[in-house]
Parts: structure tokens; C-alpha cells; sequence
């Protein structure tokens, strides 16, 4: 098959190769998807770069965790009727050497999602870690309905995602973004209030929510903590999936008075039944209408190189994907 990967960690055009290499095999538990589009995510970028300092994990790396495709093969114990259909999956490069940048990628079963007839493969690809990620950000706080929720950087990935999620639930929700031009990126994604970031933006959240918000889905936790503290409801939560700086200072007693709820969020480490939870609700939200993340560029597989930079540089809102073919 046709593949790009690394085998050294460094820039993108440093270190990225493509070229041919031998078919995967699918084994006990698992499925071989014929990949039409791979998605890549700030993570995968950084795993090239290696800003995580942990090093290879594995002597040569197919990079890339989120795709979609067509099923051709699977394991001996996989029921055939598996063959043809027409999936997302999720996690093909965690905790795994070969992701989705190739012609095949394969994964255990449970990590293949069917791909709703109305939705492209394009689209496909850009579900996985965002939609997955914001899941998890949104239902640790239980039950929304009714309820206020703010989401940080609403017209980012998983902060779209996030937003769908919340409205979904039929939560009130709230979206903070960066720009007029995010604006209706966020409501599209089902916000019913958007804001700009910058001066004065507590006193417009707490005039939206007077007793405050029961919930945060937060991107940015140590630039906003301080706002995040100011506009919680007594007993809300706040769930942050990022960061922008490892070593935050929060502001505790307003918390603690607050008796408020503070998750961190990762996207791979979590129970197998949330992750088939998060699938079945990401599928309820297609299903339902919502198109998903808008798609900024598509590269094809020997300018995975520049699709890199593509990520790392952005000058286009949406997600970058690789087309195979």
C-alpha cells in the first residue's frame, strides 16, 4: 500500500515520507478500513514535532488517529457482514504504530464506527478526537436540559462539537469565540447566544445568565479560569480539554465558595463504554442534521507534508484533511 510516515521526529518536510509499504492484516478483534480521507489533529503535528517530549514510541510511525472509509477486511472472529460498510473510526495512532495516512489502516472493531449514508468521508475523517473529546467535556456535568452552558472557543473543533452536544441536550448555550467571522460557525453548531472574547465579557455572560452558568467547556483553562470562576453558578462545573499554559494558578476561594466541580479531559484514557457512548451521540447529532466541522483544505497523501503545515499555520477556519485518490 501506499503510505506516509516518520522515523525520526522534526519538521514536516524534514522528516515525512511517503512511499510503499507492505498491506496490514487484520487480526483477532480487529477491522481493515480501505481509507478514503484521513483527518489530522493538532496532535498528530505535535507528536511529529515531539512537543509531548516523550520520543518515538515506536521505531517507525504511520501518523494520523481519525479516518473514514470502506471496511474490506476483518479478523476471524469479526462477523463478516462487517465487509462494505462504510465507517469512522478513532484512534488508529494511539497507543498503536500505524494510523490512518495510508490506503489501509487497521483497528479493533470497536473503534469503527458506521458513517451515516448523508455524511461524506470527508466529514468522516474529522470526528474522532474533537467530537470524542468534547463529549467527554459535556457530559461529565450530567444532565443539561434546561440549563446554561458556556463553551470557550466555540467555533474551534471541539468546541463546535461541544456546542452541538450541549444543544443536543437541549441546554442554553452560550458560545464565546475569537472573531465576527467565528460567529456563525457557533451557531450553525447549534449555540442560541454568541460572544467576542475581550473586554466586558463577564458582565455580558452574567446579563445572558444572572444566577450564573451550571456548566464550562473550557479550551483555554489558564487564560480563562479567572472569568470562568466569576460566571459559575453555585455548584456548576468547569470541563477543560486544554490549556495554554501546563502550570495554571486558579483562583480557589472563589471556587471553593462557588462548591464548584473542576474536570480535565483527555480523549484516548477513558472507559470503553463512554467512548461507544460518545460514538452513538456523535451519530445522533449527523443523523439529526448538524453537517459537522466545516473542511478548510484537502491534500492528497504525497503533500501530506504541507497539510502539516497546513495545521500548524492556519490561514483558512476548518480542518485539514488528506484524500486518498
Amino acid at each position: 500500500m501506499k503510505a506516509s510516515w516518520y522515523e525520526q521526529q522534526g519538521a514536516a518536510n524534514d522528516v515525512l515520507v511517503t512511499g510503499k509499504m507492505d498491506d496490514p492484516v487484520a487480526g483477532l478483534g480487529e477491522v481493515r478500513i480501505r481509507v478514503m480521507a484521513s483527518g489530522i489533529n493538532p496532535g498528530d503535528v505535535k507528536k511529529r514535532n515531539n512537543s509531548f517530549g516523550v520520543g518515538m514510541p515506536y521505531p517507525r510511525v504511520i501518523p494520523h488517529s481519525d479516518g473514514a472509509g470502506v471496511i474490506d477486511q476483518v479478523g476471524s472472529d469479526v462477523d463478516d457482514r462487517w465487509l462494505g460498510r462504510r465507517v469512522w473510526c478513532y484512534g488508529a495512532q494511539s497507543y498503536r504504530p500505524f494510523g490512518t495516512a495510508a490506503e489501509y489502516t487497521v483497528v479493533p472493531i470497536a473503534q469503527a464506527v458506521p458513517l451515516p449514508d448523508s455524511i461524506s468521508f470527508s466529514v468522516g475523517a474529522t470526528l474522532g478526537i474533537p467530537a470524542m473529546t468534547a463529549y467527554q467535556t459535556i457530559q461529565v456535568a450530567g444532565a443539561l436540559a434546561g440549563k446554561r452552558v458556556l463553551v470557550q472557543g466555540g467555533a474551534g473543533a471541539v468546541g463546535s462539537w461541544a456546542v452541538q452536544l450541549a444543544h443536543q441536550q437541549k441546554a442554553r448555550v452560550i458560545a464565546v469565540v475569537r472573531s465576527d467571522a467565528d460567529r456563525e460557525i457557533a451557531y450553525q453548531a447549534g449555540a442560541d447566544e454568541v460572544l467576542l472574547t475581550g473586554e466586558g465579557l463577564a458582565a455580558q455572560i452574567k446579563h445572558l445568565a444572572p444566577e450564573g452558568v451550571q456548566h464550562i467547556a473550557e479550551v483555554a483553562f489558564a487564560a480563562n479560569i479567572e472569568l470562568d470562576a466569576q460566571v459559575l453558578a453555585q455548584g456548576g462545573s468547569i470541563a477543560s480539554y486544554a490549556t495554554d499554559s501546563p502550570n495554571p494558578a486558579i483562583p480557589f476561594w472563589p471556587l471553593a465558595f462557588a462548591n464548584a466541580r473542576l474536570f480535565f479531559i483527555g480523549s484516548d484514557d477513558v472507559p470503553a463504554s463512554a467512548k461507544s457512548n460518545a460514538a452513538q451521540a456523535i451519530n445522533d447529532c449527523l443523523v439529526s442534521g448538524w453537517e459537522g466541522l466545516p473542511i478548510a483544505e484537502e491534500f492528497a497523501l504525497e503533500d501530506i507534508a504541507l497539510a502539516h503545515e497546513a495545521v500548524e499555520h492556519p490561514k483558512k477556519r476548518g480542518r485539514i484533511i488528506l484524500r486518498m485518490g
